[in-house]
């Protein structure tokens, strides 16, 4: 029987040089698509997931982000008095229960697997976890990401990764599994490579930012060595990790947005927008003027 994964881990401690100077007071995480902080999007998949803990990976200068998640005595106050009573019920419905987040601090920028560690503690040494990347937006019409990886999870158990092809030329740029079906939807990983040689990629299947990972992993990120641009890899441990237990992969099917790129910020927020209908007929009439003029 599979333990029920309860928590999930988001690092946000990055320092977002790739939009200064937006990002020298305000953290990336905070910059939004369409009226939604990025990382609301994000904790929105992992509680429709049915995620009840967040465990955020912060440093300095995050503090908004725990505000963002907790109440506003003096907005909710004026709202109600206001009798905006909309826009106050939509911000409680984001808000997450009482002693439901976590906040704790990287220190020091030494990689995603170095993050992951940072909440062993919080985590607990018996209990599976997600891991959800913020800057990796994972769009879908239909069941989200993480709750397609809960469903396989609850099935195999296990470690899971969410994957998605790219261009057999690109494989070289991402981290990439070797599966034993690529056209399943859940399959077992044979290889796992990060940024593979030109050619040598044992798939065009790459990590797309979504995890649930067994506790295992914290003590091999313990004693994992400095990878790629002495930094604690993920990848690294996963890797080790398959050796002792078995991972899957979950092909996502919809589309995934890169919002620490300006291109993936600004499509994504283009995507998100045409989906509403309240923004999508008008804006796609400006995208078609500005197209045309």
């Amino acid at each position: 029987m599979t333990k029920r994964i309860r928590k999930a881990v988001l690092p946000v401690a990055g320092l977002g040089t790739r939009f200064l100077p937006a990002t020298k007071a305000i953290p990336k995480e905070m910059l939004t698509i369409v009226d939604r902080p990025v990382v609301q999007h994000v904790v929105d998949e992992a509680r429709a997931a049915g995620i009840e803990h967040f465990v955020f990976i912060t440093g300095r200068n995050k503090g908004v982000i725990e505000d963002h998640f907790d109440l506003a005595y003096e907005l909710d106050d004026t709202l109600r008095k206001r009798n905006k009573l909309k826009e106050l019920e939509a911000l409680l419905a984001d808000l997450p229960a009482a002693g439901a987040t976590s906040f704790t601090r990287q220190q020091a920028p030494l990689g995603l697997g170095h993050a992951v560690w940072c909440a062993r503690d919080i985590i607990g040494d018996d209990e599976p976890f997600a891991l959800l990347l913020p800057d990796m937006l994972h769009h879908s019409h239909g069941k989200g990401c993480l709750a397609e990886m809960m469903d396989a999870y609850e099935k195999h158990g296990g470690n899971h990764i969410a994957v998605a092809p790219v261009p057999e030329d690109q494989t070289h740029q991402y981290g990439i599994v070797g599966v034993e079906d690529r056209n399943a939807k859940v399959s077992k990983v044979t290889k796992m490579v990060e940024k593979p040689a030109k050619g040598t990629a044992p798939s065009n299947l790459h990590i797309t930012g979504r995890y649930i990972l067994q506790p295992t992993i914290f003590n091999l990120l313990a004693n994992q060595e400095p990878g790629a641009g002495g930094e604690i890899q993920l990848t690294d441990s996963m890797i080790a990790l398959s050796r002792l237990e078995p991972f899957y992969s979950v092909r996502f099917d919809g589309d995934i947005y890169d919002t620490g790129s300006k291109i993936g910020f600004l499509t994504a927020n283009i995507a998100y927008a045409l989906d509403r209908g309240d923004l999508g007929p008008q804006l796609r009439q400006e995208i078609e003027r500005l197209l045309e003029s």
